[in-house]
């Protein structure tokens, strides 16, 4: 279970950090994203949240979990608009981070260098099981990872792979059941 830090509020400039939220499809990522940033909304503190411009797949603007929970969210198609766009926040939500080309990295460090909390939900293996995008880096320097779990659909398992049910064999590709089903280990590998 995540614990969120104490801060002290005194007049002193806090440190910030980053938190990634990981796992494969339909694990609750962005759930537990939205979570995390009605939690920071409920105590006042300022949000933005941001998704990558090519997820449409729920809504052209905010972040929709598959159970349907949602959240605003500003979709941006290069990560440097991110540290235009947070402007005097508290807390920066990216779902879908792995999406994101290298440069998020950076963005996110500088973003925790100037005393923001920033967590980002995002795929930590592509449908090869292989690491996705930038999602190593990325967990490499957060300060706290949680690695959620699906259920796997072939034997009921503990499930943190993303089969893809088609050929298509680019690296991204959008979908949501009809292409892709979480699975374990053993019925990821059969």
């Amino acid at each position: 279970m995540f614990i969120e830090p104490y801060h002290n509020q005194q007049n002193q400039k806090r440190a910030g950090w980053i938190e990634v939220v990981c796992g494969s499809m339909f694990s609750g990522k962005t759930e537990e994203l939205i979570r995390r940033l009605n939690r920071a909304k409920i105590a006042k503190q300022k949000v933005e949240i941001f998704k990558p411009a090519l997820d449409t797949r729920y809504h052209q603007e905010n972040i929709v979990s598959h159970n349907s929970s949602t959240i605003r969210s500003t979709p941006i198609q290069a990560s440097p608009e991110i540290l235009l766009l947070s402007g005097d926040c508290d807390v920066v939500g990216i779902d879908e981070v792995q999406f994101f080309d290298s440069e998020i990295v950076e963005v996110v460090n500088k973003l925790a260098n100037s005393g923001k909390r920033v967590i980002v939900a995002g795929l930590d293996m592509d449908f090869q099981g292989k690491p996705f995008g930038p999602m190593p880096v990325l967990m490499a320097v957060a300060e706290y990872i949680t690695k959620v779990h699906a259920v796997c659909m072939v034997c009921g398992d503990v499930a943190n792979y993303s089969y893809r049910k088609t050929a298509a064999q680019e690296q991204v590709m959008l979908g949501e059941t009809d292409s892709y089903e979480a699975r374990c280990r053993k019925c990821f590998h059969l």
